[in-house]
């Protein structure tokens, strides 16, 4: 089904009238209508639905920065507390729910085991907050990295820090492109606003079948080779 056309004029430096397609250009609007506001809660949202992704979004902000419409520094702090906000969130559900519940948790989803927690977890342990750090410039992992930085408890202190600095580089890589950029964002983004969502949308499902085969081709093999079956529910 053919996502809604949002259309609204302020983006446009020039006064005109730009439309946007798909979820992407419903949280283009929020941006433009928000101000700074509105940059800070499209990370925030990134965090809990990350077929948004900011590589999309924020270089909106520096473009807006680049025509006067927005504060730079201000964009940049507001998305840098979206990112850190979202994080907490998620490593407090980490903490909350503490190791034997997030294995459990594991156990149980299908074509997942407890395997898979065992290696993040001796991950984790080995690199800790740089794990942190650069997990918050990877996409779809820097929505994550903080689960398992709850479920070991890790000082909350420094991974505010690990995790602010990182949304921090990340943030101004983006924005200051799209200010770097200037007008040439603005067409880019109202041509391929529709096909970027859906690009978005067909990456995550091509990743989601691809992992699910996988998945089962490697039980296959198990079952195949004698191998006892990991307890996944798959």
């Amino acid at each position: 089904m053919r996502m809604p056309v949002i259309s609204h004029a302020p983006m446009s430096a020039s006064g005109g009238s730009a439309e946007y397609e798909g979820f992407i250009g419903w949280v283009l609007s929020l941006i433009d209508t928000m101000g700074e506001v509105g940059v800070g809660l499209a990370v925030l949202i990134e965090n809990f639905f990350p077929p948004i992704p900011s590589e999309a979004i924020l270089p909106a902000a520096g473009f807006l920065s680049y025509a006067g419409r927005m504060n730079f520094w201000v964009a940049l702090i507001a998305a840098t507390l979206g990112s850190l906000i979202g994080a907490w969130v998620w490593y407090g559900l980490g903490a909350a729910l503490g190791r034997n519940r997030t294995r459990w948790i594991f156990e149980k989803m299908p074509l997942v085991d407890a395997e898979d927690f065992d290696k993040a977890e001796t991950f984790f342990g080995r690199w800790g907050g740089t794990a942190v750090l650069l997990g918050r410039c990877v996409p779809i992992v820097r929505s994550f990295i903080s689960v398992p930085a709850g479920v070991e408890r890790m000082s909350l202190v420094m991974f505010t820090l690990y995790t602010a600095l990182g949304s921090l580089v990340w943030n101004a890589i983006w924005i200051g492109l799209g200010f770097a950029f200037g007008p040439a964002i603005e067409p880019a983004l109202e041509q391929w606003s529709g096909v970027l969502s859906k690009l978005v949308v067909g990456l995550i499902l091509a990743l989601l079948a691809w992992f699910v085969i996988a998945r089962l081709r490697r039980n296959a093999r198990r079952r195949r080779e004698g191998e006892p079956q990991a307890p996944a529910g798959a």
